[in-house]
């Protein structure tokens, strides 16, 4: 972290209540904790099974995009079966024999891959931007080893955000992955500017709500402080749009920087700024197995 002392690891930070206290410092509101949903209902054992998967699913598990990039392609007329320009997303299919998407067949799904890339500043989250910023993509040529699948990114860190960005072919995984009912731990650390106290903090456990936008359980610790300057460690589950950013808004502190140090069982570690890394195979389908996602499941 060119010019930055990294600050002190989660063993040696101050205890809970022990960081000083200003008056004047403003608390989130706290309340009853909104329980978290448990995922969707499993439908009626009276159905019949349905024998095979919708397009947007297995288009998804192919890598070719999410689930919800597919049904836009398919809006768009790009994909179609034999030669038969689909038209609904309800398409429900046993394989993706004789499916194309803008005229090019599909491919077997591949294997399961995923890689952390340590995103630098200043790079988008995205494959392209009409304005000409530089996206993520563009580190990745560089980045990725010769052969590697086409990759998307699990959830996105915003322009100025830097740090963990995990990356996979498997549109499946990266949704669970994503899914605020999984449950998955992203841990963040954030730089920032004003006045605030442990106590403040822990009042972020018993969720907040900004804007009518409910942000739930977040486990947030003082690291480090220097007069008005303060490393705060923050972990959360939901991972909604530039949420770490407006709650730490929301409670009177400018942010200065923000790094994503884990995403699950995945740490940012020494990897480089800009370089990527694959994770070992047997660790992704212990994380598969454990996200329920595995394919033929």
């Amino acid at each position: 972290m060119t010019g930055d002392k990294r600050p002190p690891s989660r063993n040696n930070r101050p205890a809970r209540g022990n960081a000083g206290s200003k008056s004047g410092t403003r608390r989130p509101a706290r309340g009853p904790a909104k329980p978290r949903a448990k995922g969707p209902t499993p439908p009626s054992p009276d159905l019949p099974k349905r024998d095979g998967d919708r397009i947007a699913k297995l288009l998804a598990r192919a890598g070719i995009a999410s689930r919800r990039e597919v049904e836009r392609m398919i809006e768009d007329g790009r994909i179609a079966i034999d030669g038969k320009v689909l038209d609904t997303p309800a398409t429900v299919l046993t394989s993706l024999k004789g499916v194309t998407v803008d005229g090019k067949p599909v491919a077997a799904p591949e294997q399961a891959r995923l890689f952390r890339f340590h995103k630098p500043q200043g790079l988008l989250t995205a494959e392209r931007d009409p304005a000409g910023r530089p996206t993520i993509y563009t580190a990745l040529r560089n980045a990725l080893p010769a052969g590697a699948p086409r990759l998307m990114p699990v959830g996105r860190l915003d322009l100025n955000t830097e740090g963990l960005l995990l990356l996979t072919n498997d549109g499946e995984l990266k949704r669970a992955l994503e899914l605020p009912a999984t449950g998955v731990p992203r841990t963040y650390r954030a730089r920032t500017f004003g006045d605030i106290t442990q106590n403040d903090l822990e009042g972020l456990m018993d969720g907040i709500e900004i804007d009518g936008i409910h942000y739930g359980q977040i486990d947030a610790n003082m690291e480090r402080r220097t007069g008005r300057n303060q490393w705060i460690e923050l972990t959360l589950t939901e991972g909604k749009n530039r949420e770490v950013r407006r709650v730490l808004e929301h409670l009177g502190l400018k942010v200065s920087r923000l790094l994503r140090l884990s995403y699950g069982p995945f740490v940012l570690g020494d990897l480089a700024r800009g370089q990527a890394a694959e994770v070992p195979q047997k660790d992704v389908e212990r994380l598969r197995k454990a996200l329920k996602t595995d394919k033929g499941a």
